[in-house]
């Protein structure tokens, strides 16, 4: 008896440390919280969880329990996870389009306890967190099939918005219809334009008349309303369960490989180190003075992973250039490279930086 008594006193006191020890860890929780929120950061980052995960098995030196301190520690993490979504409810999501708009899908999927507000368009969208009205943006960057989205580079030239994250959304798109509907009763197909012109060959074979509506989401909602087993619209999954649509046809689209890349925006710079970094930049207006840049980029051992001229709006026959960077352009190495690319360019700016292949 005096043994188990022990036993339990000890317990009890290990109890109270880990007690004061969880208050001291929530309390750097809360911290990390307020830290994604302010960036547009999402709660979950695989990545590190299992590294540390991976670590934390050498803490314990009694190999018959270690097996058990992972678990321990996973179920901290969840916990510490469901702290940060209380705190991080009230977060506010800007993004372009309606409900069931692949912007829609794509905040959702990246911040599940946001709160999803829509714009009319991407520059509303980018100016709501400018102003504070929102604490990040979820925007259209580029697409596999159609090319980049020519506003929204400009937008963060423009801009004062950083990017924290540019996360690759599937896209898949379904005929969908009125309950009931069937492929042999559908006469017309109603959708976005890109999205037709990606879905053509249905299209095509099935004999579908088509008309093009201004988002996926807008023609589920007419066909929706209308209820007319005769009309279908093009869209996602998501969507048709929104309005309450049949998916009629799964994956109609000519290629399988079809992916939308989002920017996440926010007011503030993420100083986590980071896969890949984003700068834009002009440069003078003589020979080579793109090709020293260039350089200068190589020299310092940063790959570009892309680079894309755009004109300048308020300049006539005037350029500049967005470059995704494979590296970390907040080391030193990075400020070193940044130092001297000042030099040559005219105007630069880092603009963000994001994690690899981020699916969602």
């Amino acid at each position: 008896m005096e043994k188990l008594n022990e036993a339990r006193e000890v317990i009890n006191q290990v109890d109270k440390e880990i007690a004061a020890l969880f208050e001291k860890r929530m309390e750097a929780v809360k911290k990390i919280a307020e830290y994604k929120r302010e960036r547009g950061l999402p709660i979950f980052d695989g990545a590190r969880e299992d590294a540390i995960l991976k670590k934390v098995q050498g803490y314990i030196e009694n190999e018959e329990i270690r097996e058990f301190y992972v678990p321990y520690i996973r179920d901290t993490m969840n916990i510490s996870k469901l702290y940060q979504r209380r705190i991080m409810q009230g977060a506010n999501i800007a993004y372009s389009g309606v409900e069931g708009a692949f912007a829609h899908i794509a905040a959702g999927r990246i911040f599940p306890d946001g709160n999803r507000i829509s714009y009319p368009d991407f520059k509303a969208a980018y100016e709501a967190v400018e102003k504070g009205e929102c604490d990040c943006a979820v925007i259209p960057i580029e697409n596999s099939r159609a090319g980049e989205v020519g506003q929204t580079i400009d937008l963060i030239f423009s801009g004062s918005l950083y990017i924290n994250g540019i996360y690759s959304l599937d896209i898949r798109h379904n005929l969908i219809g009125i309950k009931g509907a069937g492929e042999k009763d559908i006469v017309k197909v109603v959708s976005h334009q890109q999205a037709i012109d990606q879905c053509a060959s249905y299209i095509r074979n099935q004999g579908y008349k088509s008309e093009a509506c201004e988002n996926t989401a807008r023609a589920a909602k007419y066909v929706a309303d209308l209820n007319d087993p005769s009309v279908a619209a093009i869209a996602s999954r998501e969507t048709a369960e929104l309005y309450g649509l049949d998916i009629i046809r799964e994956n109609i689209n000519e290629a399988s490989n079809n992916t939308t890349r989002f920017v996440v925006l926010s007011r503030v710079l993420c100083k986590e180190k980071r896969d890949h970094s984003v700068i834009v930049f002009t440069v003078p207006d003589k020979a080579g003075a793109l090709a020293h840049a260039i350089n200068v980029i190589g020299h310092h051992g940063y790959s570009m992973r892309s680079i894309k001229s755009r004109a300048m709006k308020d300049l006539i026959w005037t350029y500049y250039f967005y470059v995704e960077l494979t590296g970390d352009l907040q080391s030193k190495r990075g400020m070193y490279m940044l130092d001297e690319l000042s030099e040559c360019c005219d105007k630069l700016k880092m603009v963000g930086t994001f994690k690899d292949n981020c699916k969602i």
